[in-house]
């Protein structure tokens, strides 16, 4: 069958022949689909789009992956803070984090807390929870058999945990988590899964798990495959108590004479974040107990391919400080850090650069240790942000610092 070219495709859709989801099939190519596709909202919309069509992305690779429709991309500007010492169980020595952000003086304010933590020995990170988790809901005729259902499905663990494994290579099924409101059950599967996010991984091992249960135990209907316990993109109790993704804890001593250079004493930043991000998040109810977790993580996230929606449980967590004598003790604890370095963005030309910088960039050896590597460099970053802003609150200098680098010239 001939291919049409551009031109005619854009003449279709605007004789209303064609839709804007056709043209790849079409025109037989992604790029040329994506040309047609913004030259018709040129016209429609009389405007020039030249700066969202000028991209590296072969759309022939990332359509019905990553993204319908397309008609170009957009682009942040990306910088690099660091270098950042860090002494985890899988990243080691100096690394470079690029940061993808729009808001002025972010970049800043992480190089220099990085500054602070490297002189002062470096990060210490360790991941010690590691599960991705998807909770189908299923309706039982009643309480008592909702009870019976969850004894069954303990019971015939092993069974199901095969249906769920046989649709992954890298996936596997930890565990169950049950939980019961009336005739409602819902089963939080938690996996293990390699180097990927995996969201998708678990997703599509839950529905077949759910399938044998189904098969199995004839009184269990599933509602949803997804029922809001696992919880994604959505600031949860669930996940910062159990967790979700990546549990990771990072931790620096900051030196007392480096902090006094400062002009400022680890007395002094203590009191700020114990009357900032504990006092004043617990008034607020917030599910995030600390000053700005979610602008490192973004900036991370964007850069690097992660799904942005999830910055909103991989930013809940705590800031921890005590003032000692030789210093200023601080960690991060994030209870939800949804990360990966297959699948996703992960593998856009841009995205896999940036993760490369990190020495992270597609699957390890062995699987699984380069999405915990840099589950412990992200955990560092986010410890050398926060330092630096309740450093910055104890100087009083945030505003002075947004209005240097964060206002129009």
């Amino acid at each position: 069958m001939l291919r049409m070219e551009v031109d005619e495709a854009v003449g279709l859709v605007e004789q209303g022949k064609l839709k804007l989801y056709e043209l790849e099939k079409a025109l037989g190519d992604a790029n040329k689909a994506v040309e047609a596709r913004r030259r018709f909202l040129e016209r429609r919309l009389g405007l020039e789009l030249k700066a969202i069509g000028s991209t590296v992305i072969d759309f022939n690779k990332v359509v019905g992956r990553n993204i319908e429709n397309p008609i170009g991309a957009v682009q942040i500007p990306v910088g690099v803070a660091g270098p950042i010492k860090v002494e985890g169980e899988y990243a080691k020595g100096l690394f470079y984090v690029p940061l993808a952000t729009t808001e002025g003086a972010l970049v800043a304010s992480v190089n220099r807390g990085m500054k602070l933590v490297t002189e002062s020995g470096g990060a210490r990170a360790r991941v010690f929870r590691d599960g991705m988790a998807r909770a189908p809901l299923f309706k039982l005729p009643s309480l008592i058999d909702a009870v019976d259902f969850v004894r069954w499905v303990q019971e015939h663990f092993e069974e199901i945990k095969r249906a769920a494994e046989s649709t992954t290579r890298h996936g596997r099924l930890k565990e169950v988590q049950p939980f019961i409101v009336g005739d409602n059950v819902w089963l939080r599967f938690v996996f293990s899964t390699g180097d990927a996010m995996g969201m998708n991984m678990a997703t599509i091992a839950s529905e077949a798990a759910a399938k044998y249960i189904e098969e199995h135990y004839p009184k269990a209907r599933l509602v949803a495959l997804s029922g809001n316990m696992c919880v994604d993109k959505k600031p949860n109790a669930v996940n910062f108590l159990m967790g979700r993704g990546k549990t990771v804890v990072a931790e620096a001593l900051i030196g007392r004479a480096l902090l006094e250079g400062m002009g400022v004493t680890p007395e002094a930043v203590h009191e700020v974040n114990v009357r900032k991000n504990l006092l004043g998040s617990a008034l607020a109810h917030s599910y995030g107990f600390n000053a700005h977790f979610a602008n490192i993580i973004t900036a991370i996230f964007l850069a690097t391919g992660q799904d942005a929606a999830q910055v909103v449980e991989s930013s809940m967590g705590i800031t921890w400080t005590e003032a000692r004598p030789e210093g200023l003790y601080i960690s991060v604890y994030l209870p939800s850090l949804e990360v990966g370095t297959v699948g996703g963005g992960t593998g856009l030309p841009t995205q896999r650069e940036a993760l490369a910088m990190m020495g992270v960039a597609g699957s390890g050896d062995p699987p699984g240790t380069n999405a915990l590597k840099f589950a412990e460099i992200v955990a560092a970053a986010v410890l050398a942000g926060e330092l630096n802003l309740i450093v910055a609150l104890a100087r009083n200098e945030l505003a002075k610092a947004h209005q240097a680098l964060g206002r129009a010239k």
